[in-house]
């Protein structure tokens, strides 16, 4: 029988990146959603795309892509956000695709991305994982990690789901705070995942 395909997800600043660490340390086959996709911006074809999207005036002198010029135009304009988002989900789909294929003997594999919720990839998934972690938190760990203002954050957290609402809609949640036992909640999913998958996920809901 195929792998199960597990969604993982959360918003930003929540952890995820750690969380998914723990399930590859586990030996799950993990598609990384954001590194899959920055890879298409050394594709000449994405690159075209692109230009003709944004401007010339998210490149440099070097020709590579300004990526926090990307940003800032994108989270400021929603038609360009669908625009960029357009270009990338349905290579994220295929590739994802070709990464199940590619794994398929193993028990489950896992598919990272913080708008699994937003644009139905959770749809292709058979259970999805949430990583939680308060606002104020998150805030926090954000603006030592980009160096980014509270105002600018806040404005690209909006873009998403609210979290709590993606934890509602989850099958599993991973409380992610300093001092919980993260390590101990991503072995029982795991477990629950490999001895018997829910029963295969209900037998693929027949």
């Amino acid at each position: 029988m195929s792998a199960l395909r597990i969604g993982i997800t959360g918003g930003m600043g929540c952890g995820k990146s750690t969380v998914v660490r723990e399930f590859m340390a586990l030996g799950v086959p993990c598609f990384i959603s954001d590194i899959v996709a920055a890879g298409y911006y050394y594709d000449l074809d994405f690159l075209d795309g692109l230009r003709d999207l944004l401007g010339p005036g998210v490149f440099l002198p070097d020709g590579m892509v300004d990526k926090r010029a990307v940003a800032e135009r994108v989270f400021a304009d929603r038609r360009l956000l669908d625009g960029l988002n357009a270009m990338v989900h349905p290579r994220v789909r295929e590739d994802f695709a070709a990464f199940c294929a590619l794994h398929d003997a193993a028990p489950y594999v896992l598919f990272e991305s913080a708008i699994l919720y937003d644009y139905g990839f959770d749809r292709q998934m058979d259970r999805v994982v949430c990583v939680y972690l308060d606002l104020p938190s998150r805030l926090s760990r954000l603006r030592l990690r980009d160096g980014v203002g509270e105002e600018a954050l806040m404005a690209r957290i909006r873009r998403q789901l609210p979290a709590e609402e993606v934890m509602m809609r989850a099958d599993y949640v991973v409380l992610n705070y300093e001092g919980n036992p993260r390590q101990r909640q991503v072995q029982h999913i795991d477990n629950l995942l490999r001895t018997h998958g829910e029963l295969r996920i209900e037998n693929r809901k027949r």
